[in-house]
């Protein structure tokens, strides 16, 4: 079953430049490395309609599993596994698990 995971984050103040260096050139290959899972993606907040977005920095993580239940642990879980950095601000971090429910639609 493929699942998505979107990890909505932001950079600690003062600390852009470092946030997008750690997250784009060691952070998402070392939790694809760590988690098992099969790919990941950056994307940056452009606009916004109806409810405001909490943060602007979005991961997309694609997860092919029979058990999405365990995704969160298995990020928590292999946390050690990979480098953190204090540019990241961890205390507004969220995490968002999303299962495939229909099929793919193609233009």
């Amino acid at each position: 079953m493929k699942n998505i995971v979107l990890v909505l984050t932001e950079p600690t103040e003062g600390k852009q430049a470092e946030f997008d260096d750690y997250y784009e050139n060691l952070h998402l290959d070392e939790v694809l490395s760590s988690t098992g899972w099969d790919t990941a993606k950056r994307f940056e907040l452009v606009d916004e309609v109806g409810g405001k977005c909490p943060l602007k920095h979005l991961a997309l993580y694609e997860v092919e599993t029979d058990d999405p239940a365990d995704i969160v642990p298995t990020l928590n879980r292999t946390r050690s596994e990979r480098q953190q950095s204090g540019a990241l601000n961890k205390l507004t971090a969220s995490v968002w698990v999303f299962s495939e429910t229909g099929s793919l639609h193609k233009r």
